[in-house]
């Protein structure tokens, strides 16, 4: 995953509770590869002593030929880069495989892909009983119905979680886009993923959500073609700069082809 990095955020902003940074330091919560890495050297900062030495034994139990590919991906921070060049690990000479999955993952699955249509109340009744932290496992490591619920989630914490799974595929980016009952912390998020923005459903769901911050959406209206463009320009949900900037932009291209 290129860009900012939802889950990671919050680590940062020191917004975590000490049993889900326990969590993530014992390998347990695995987001994408880019993100376990950096929560983990994160971690080895912490206030909490026992976090620091389990974090440093997780980071110590991922062979060094992973990390050294891992090393070798065009993007991974200089920061990372660093760290464990200080550790005596640098980047294999030999291409890396680009996956998401994480580094190291010490909990066994607990979630069973289930029927989506016929099992969906018994999933939102599963998810309703839930714990916190266990549904930022089901975010993370769920079905993808259960991160087409947990999307919604009212905390941005598992928002951000469901964003940070590895398991995410470019149709789900698609269908989240287009979720007009998405905060827009979470449609910013996913404008911000460059992985995601390669793909035409990702971008057209968000310049279609009115959701969508109008900075975002602006952008997206020269990668539109033309007839979602026509269609934008003439929708009375999207915010009405956008709405204008549509109209011009057919407008133009009008009277380019006349």
């Amino acid at each position: 995953m290129s860009g900012p990095t939802p889950i990671l955020d919050f680590f940062r902003r020191g917004e975590v509770a000490r049993d889900v940074r326990l969590l993530a330091a014992q390998g347990t919560l695995a987001p994408r590869a880019n993100e376990q890495l950096e929560i983990l050297v994160l971690l080895l900062e912490d206030a909490d002593p026992e976090i620091r030495e389990v974090a440093d034994a997780t980071l110590n139990r991922i062979p060094v030929e992973t990390l050294q590919g891992f090393l070798a991906r065009s993007d991974v921070s200089i920061g990372l880069r660093e760290f464990f060049g200080d550790r005596g690990v640098f980047p294999s000479e030999i291409p890396p495989i680009e996956v998401d999955d994480p580094l190291i993952d010490t909990a066994p699955s607990e979630f069973v892909e289930e029927e989506a249509e016929a099992e969906r109340g018994s999933i939102m009744q599963r998810i309703q009983q839930m714990s916190f932290t266990e549904r930022l496992k089901a975010a993370m490591k769920g079905t993808k119905e259960m991160r087409a619920i947990l999307i919604r989630d009212p905390n941005k914490m598992i928002c951000a979680a469901v964003l940070s799974s590895p398991k995410v595929t470019d149709s789900e980016a698609a269908s989240f886009a287009k979720m007009a009952s998405l905060s827009e912390d979470v449609l910013r998020a996913i404008g911000h993923n460059r992985a995601w923005m390669k793909s035409y459903g990702v971008v057209i769901g968000l310049a279609r959500n009115p959701k969508t911050p109008v900075a975002i959406s602006l952008n997206l209206l020269a990668r539109l073609q033309d007839r979602d463009v026509q269609a934008i320009s003439v929708d009375r949900n999207v915010p009405e700069p956008l709405r204008i900037a549509a109209r011009k932009k057919v407008v133009a291209n009008q009277s380019g082809k006349g």
